[in-house]
């Protein structure tokens, strides 16, 4: 939030608030691919998929 404040005394502008972060890792090329088709064929968002089963991981569910 402190920083929301910051970037708008420097701007002006509000920047949007977002308790989400991006993030970057490597997983195996083929994994990739048949994600990429599942998520296509199922009409998901892969992000959503990959919070949901970490959530569940967490989450002990």
């Amino acid at each position: 939030m402190l920083d929301a404040l910051m970037e708008f005394e420097r701007t002006k502008k509000l920047p949007k608030l977002s308790k989400k972060k991006r993030v970057n890792f490597t997983i195996d090329a083929d994994l990739m691919r048949k994600f990429q088709a599942y998520t296509t064929k199922h009409h998901q968002v892969m992000s959503k998929l990959v919070e949901k089963k970490i959530a569940e991981i967490l989450m002990g569910k």
